[in-house]
């Protein structure tokens, strides 16, 4: 009998790191299908872009990238099957269902775990354009081999999906469901598998890592979870992501600063320091609570690197309630610092707010505060110069003048800055320690200590 030729997959990923462990899930699945993944979409019969719809932006993204491959079918070059799956399908499938024709499948984020069923309709020629839209509630598992690239030494773990926060600006409840916390035993499983596959650090994501457990019945804590995770021998550096201020505890700072294996860093998104915006946006925490969280961070974590986001432009945000945000951030000097610009959701309470802002002025005031933080930011890294950093080696530099690039515990991969070494000796994925010689707005500059 003759073998029939496996079909080559492309798979697209925008937006968050949740998306990315999509698409590396939906990825492993093709692979022990039998379905061949390939690094180009020209070579590739079948194209699946993982979309991303959280704010206007990720949006216009994805669509471009959408509309750009429908072109290219309507050229009729070469034929290939054109899969749109995440959160835009999720949000929008049935609309665009229409409205581009050249796409043969939309799947929204509870079918990830359906994908090779659904691409097997086209192996077979059974299948028509087609939009697939099911409640939200797929959640991985350690038994879910996800395709990482070759050469990464640090990945993201999803603890849990979905949130139930309800946030009036955020779309997310709806395109992911309700918060669902994996088991502890299945998240130490998998990261115990990602140390067998040399990965040196863990980076705990989440809609909201710090509410982990409250929806099983076990009531697991984040803090036991991290403890476990400390304790798998190949794995050097955990660090933690999205931990809401409403939920942060003392117990997670007491076990970060307990555990030599935890990255001293907290991302902390407070969105904004107004009590009536916090009211607002219903992020259920004060500004006197938030001030009093980072205090406590500081205290129990004394050299800790923080980071936050902020959103700028909500609804009722008046220059008086933005000059209040802006003096916060130069009071409190965030290590790490990303500002929104208020991006209205239809379907959010927060999209029917009166006192709406103009998309000029939100853009004026996210560059006022990011024009501020590049100081404050130059500032501390400045400071940072004589210090001995733990520096995770992971590629050749590309700047002339430095042989290799990383990064220090103080930052985390994409949405921080990098640290440049000047020696050229060290092998990529060793951990090495360095003095910091030099320092900008952003990057560290450092030379191996022998």
């Amino acid at each position: 009998m003759k073998k029939t030729k496996s079909e080559k997959v492309h798979i697209i990923s925008l937006g968050c790191s949740k998306n990315l462990i999509d698409s590396e899930v939906m990825g492993g699945l093709c692979n022990k299908s039998g379905l061949q993944l390939v690094e180009r979409s020209d070579a590739a019969d079948i194209v699946i872009v993982n979309t991303c719809a959280f704010i206007n932006p990720a949006k216009e993204e994805a669509l471009e990238e959408i509309l750009t491959l429908a072109e290219e079918k309507k050229k009729g070059t070469r034929k290939f099957q054109l899969v749109v799956a995440g959160c835009l399908a999720q949000r929008y499938g049935k609309e665009l269902f229409s409205q581009i024709p050249e796409v043969d499948l939309f799947i929204g984020t509870g079918e990830v775990g359906n994908i090779v069923a659904h691409l097997n309709k086209f192996k077979k020629g059974k299948s028509r354009r087609a939009v697939v839209i099911t409640k939200p509630d797929f959640l991985m598992t350690s038994q879910h081999e996800r395709v990482l690239s070759t050469a990464a030494l640090s990945t993201f773990l999803k603890i849990s999906d979905g949130c139930s926060n309800c946030c009036s600006y955020c779309a997310i409840p709806s395109i992911r469901g309700k918060a669902r916390s994996r088991k502890p035993s299945d998240i130490l499983k998998e990261a115990a598998n990602l140390a067998a596959r040399g990965i040196r650090e863990i980076i705990i994501t989440g809609q909201d890592t710090t509410a982990y457990g409250r929806d099983l019945k076990s009531h697991p804590s984040l803090s036991d979870l991290l403890t476990g995770m400390a304790k798998i021998k190949s794995i050097k550096w955990i660090r933690l992501l999205y931990a809401h201020p409403a939920h942060i505890t003392t117990d997670i700072l007491e076990t970060i600063v307990a555990n030599k294996k935890m990255c001293r860093y907290i991302d902390l998104p407070i969105q904004h320091i107004d009590d009536a915006i916090l009211q607002a946006m219903g992020r259920k925490v004060t500004g006197t609570q938030i001030k009093e969280i980072i205090t406590l961070a500081r205290k129990i974590i004394p050299d800790v690197a923080l980071r936050t986001s902020l959103i700028v432009g909500f609804p009722g945000e008046t220059t008086k309630r933005f000059e209040r945000l802006l003096d916060f951030v130069r009071e409190i000097k965030f290590d790490h610092l990303g500002v929104f610009t208020y991006s209205r959701e239809e379907g959010t309470k927060a999209a029917q707010l009166k006192s709406q802002i103009s998309e000029k002025e939100k853009e004026r005031r996210r560059e006022i505060i990011m024009s501020e933080q590049a100081a404050i930011s130059n500032a501390i890294n400045k400071s940072l110069i004589g210090s001995i950093q733990e520096v995770l080696i992971e590629e050749k530099s590309d700047r002339a003048d430095f042989a290799s690039m990383g990064r220090c515990r103080r930052q985390a991969p994409e949405i921080d800055g990098i640290t440049y070494i000047k020696d050229g000796k060290t092998q990529i994925g060793k951990i090495v320690q360095c003095k910091i010689t030099d320092a900008d707005d952003y990057d560290l500059f450092a030379g191996i200590i022998e």
